[in-house]
């Protein structure tokens, strides 16, 4: 199936940053951004108690602790919709990201938020952070909520890779994957190694800093509100340098074609018009493929304009489920 491009008309989109890979990699991913102020971030207390199977499902924390490895995973479980929605930050980033979407979603479905592995209320007591282990981490909350049949996979930036790598691991369960802003560089050569360590070693000499005016510069538009932006900002830029680092290293080694053709689940994307999305290996890869655009919005997209952005994200995911056998 070609790729559908249905564009949302507004203003031009401001060119990315000049850290090509480093771009290529966020912009498959993302993880520790706030919502805007008319949806402040609540705080991710750290739970310690596994919560009950019969507890409300109103947002309550809820830890996974049978992990063989030790790393608890936190989630917490919206609404009472027969079919579950997963929603999945990006990188240095938390499930806090998603705030503007809970409530429209929870009026349909029940929605799962999770923090990944050394991100939010999660554990970060381990060493791999790869796509794959994320994946898992996601792979381990779906698994705990049996009652529901139809999962869609919903993954911002890092999130995008995250969900196809869940998706590989709950095969039969998950109808589709959407994607925001995310997965861009499939198909695409990829930098060398000497040039990712170039790249990378920004990071490493003054994370701070470096992440700071990283995302300040490329994830956003001239429009966009600095306040958000500010916001944005500092709050990844406090991430675990460990956890970040070894985040964007696993962003590099992640290929992406062979794992999307083997999650063989439709496949959705709803990204920012600028950068252009070239969805045409995408679509030879996933056996449904279908690009939304939406003009004059940054990286964080949903957080920028929720009003606009919920009802494409709902339109997709209620698509997802009408096609699901």
């Amino acid at each position: 199936m070609h790729p559908i491009d249905r564009s949302d008309a507004s203003a031009d989109a401001a060119p990315r940053s000049a850290l090509v890979l480093l771009g290529v990699l966020l912009l498959a991913a993302c993880d520790r951004g706030e919502p805007p102020a008319s949806a402040p971030m609540t705080d991710s207390p750290a739970a310690t108690e596994v919560a009950s199977p019969r507890a409300a499902n109103d947002g309550t924390p809820r830890i996974l602790a049978e992990d063989p490895n030790g790393v608890h995973i936190q989630y917490r479980l919206y609404g009472d919709g027969e079919a579950l929605v997963v929603l999945i930050h990006g990188w240095s980033c938390d499930s806090n990201y998603w705030a503007a979407q809970v409530p429209a979603l929870r009026a349909k479905y029940a929605v799962a938020t999770v923090d990944l592995a050394g991100h939010g209320g999660s554990g970060a007591n381990r060493q791999d952070w790869s796509m794959r282990a994320f994946g898992e981490d996601v792979a381990r909350v779906v698994k705990a909520l049996p009652e529901y049949r139809k999962v869609v996979l919903v993954g911002h930036s890092m999130g995008g890779p995250v969900a196809v790598e869940a998706a590989r691991q709950l095969k039969g369960r998950v109808v589709g994957v959407v994607g925001v802003d995310t997965l861009r560089g499939i198909g695409e050569p990829k930098p060398s190694p000497a040039q990712r360590a170039a790249q990378i070693a920004a990071f490493e000499r003054d994370f701070v800093g470096t992440t700071r005016a990283f995302v300040t510069n490329t994830f956003f538009t001239p429009d966009s509100d600095p306040v958000l932006i500010r916001r944005i900002a500092d709050d990844m830029a406090l991430a675990p340098p460990a956890v970040a680092l070894g985040a964007l290293r696993g962003l590099a080694d992640w290929e992406g074609s062979a794992e999307i053709a083997d999650a063989a689940v439709p496949l959705t994307l709803v990204n920012a018009a600028q950068p252009p999305t070239h969805g045409d290996a995408l679509a030879r890869l996933a056996p449904k493929f279908r690009l939304v655009t939406v003009d004059g919005l940054g990286h964080f997209l949903m957080m920028e304009d929720p009003a606009r952005v919920n009802p494409i994200l709902i339109a997709e995911i209620d698509a997802l489920l009408a096609q699901a056998p």
